[in-house]
């Protein structure tokens, strides 16, 4: 059993980390008198949030576009690892090629994603999508392989059924699994989705970065990147929320 965090060391610690980065970050620029195209300070960054650069509709346009598709990846990798579960057969024709497929850097994939779907939201989804959805395949079908055979042996002898096992022993303890590599994808969405604005679009908080990157705007990069961070972290935040609702303290994978 995992001993509990303290407030101090839950909230305290990670406040204080984050302060002393910002700081150390300031103190960096103005000690070392580094000029402001290079980097910018934590305040001329701040300050770069009252510049025109729509910054609340290409924020929203980059959240969007994370969210659909880690939650796609989600449900869709969930889906099928239960498939597998259920189904050798299956799991032998389709996960060779499922992972052979996520081999394919998505870099090299995002212009072709791009021919065929045009640009914009819905391409940079499919390329979050097809980031973070091997992560969630793989750990959700771990998880629901590591069951007592035993405990197998013992609820099929009382003739319960496939859904009834998937229900009350497959699915509960899998969860710590499945909630580990959505934690992983988050960070994988985030990425999927900057990428995919690099490439082509013409909107969001990849898009901008790569317009004031010419005017060599430090500022506004600084706060593009601060922003992108922040959508990932009220989506890892939501994670471990729903974690804590359905997962036991002392199942949870990393004691969150």
């Amino acid at each position: 059993m995992q001993p509990k965090l303290s407030l101090w060391q839950r909230w305290g610690l990670p406040v204080l980390v984050h302060v002393l980065v910002v700081a150390v970050w300031h103190f960096w620029i103005v000690l070392g008198d580094v000029p402001g195209f290079v980097i910018a300070t934590p305040w001329d960054t701040l300050t770069a949030l009252g510049d025109d650069y729509d910054w609340a509709h290409n924020t929203m346009i980059t959240a969007g576009e994370i969210f659909v598709g880690y939650f796609a990846a989600v449900i869709f990798g969930v889906v099928m690892a239960v498939l597998f579960s259920w189904s050798q057969n299956l799991n032998a024709l389709l996960m060779p090629l499922i992972v052979s497929t996520n081999m394919i850097p998505k870099v090299a994939l995002g212009p072709i994603i791009i021919v065929w779907f045009s640009y914009g939201f819905v391409p940079n989804a499919i390329i979050a999508f097809s980031i973070c959805f091997l992560p969630i395949l793989l750990t959700t079908a771990r998880g629901l392989s590591e069951v007592e055979p035993e405990l197998l042996d013992l609820v099929r002898a009382l003739r319960a059924s496939r859904w009834q096992v998937f229900t009350k022993i497959q699915l509960p303890g899998s969860l710590p699994y499945i909630f580990s590599g959505m934690k992983v994808a988050v960070v994988l969405a985030v990425a999927g989705a900057i990428v995919g604005e690099f490439i082509a679009s013409g909107e969001g908080l990849g898009y901008l970065m790569l317009q004031v990157q010419v005017t060599l705007d430090t500022a506004a990069m600084l706060m593009a990147v601060l922003l992108t961070t922040l959508i990932g972290v009220v989506l890892y935040g939501l994670v471990i929320g729903l974690e804590r609702l359905v997962v036991v303290q002392d199942r949870r994978q990393g004691g969150t």
